[in-house]
């Protein structure tokens, strides 16, 4: 062996579509947050939209509710990714009631 061998252990491949099956529980538990197909809304306004690839989920985080929204796009690869999306979510959700 040499010194400088790497130990590290190989993270497990991200399963995007399982992943996906668990973020839309995580959100819909979120309230006021409501699912409609790949979209999540409050008050009829999309905030967030969510689409899953064979090794990714893509996201999207809208900056405030409205008719024409600005999004801001978000690339889940691993679970810490997920992780990071769902505190991102759970700070937006004030400032997305207070903008409605």
């Amino acid at each position: 062996m040499t010194p400088d061998a790497d130990w590290a252990i190989p993270a497990p491949p991200f399963k995007a579509d399982e992943a996906l099956v668990a973020l839309k529980r995580q959100l819909r538990d979120l309230r006021p947050l409501a699912e409609r197909g790949t979209r999540f809304e409050i008050r009829g306004q999309s905030v967030i939209e969510l689409a899953a690839g064979p090794a990714q989920i893509d996201a999207r985080l809208a900056r405030r509710p409205a008719r024409s929204t600005e999004w801001v796009a978000h690339t889940i690869r691993n679970p810490q990714d997920l992780r990071r999306f769902v505190e991102q979510v759970k700070k937006q959700l004030p400032q997305w009631e207070r903008d409605e």
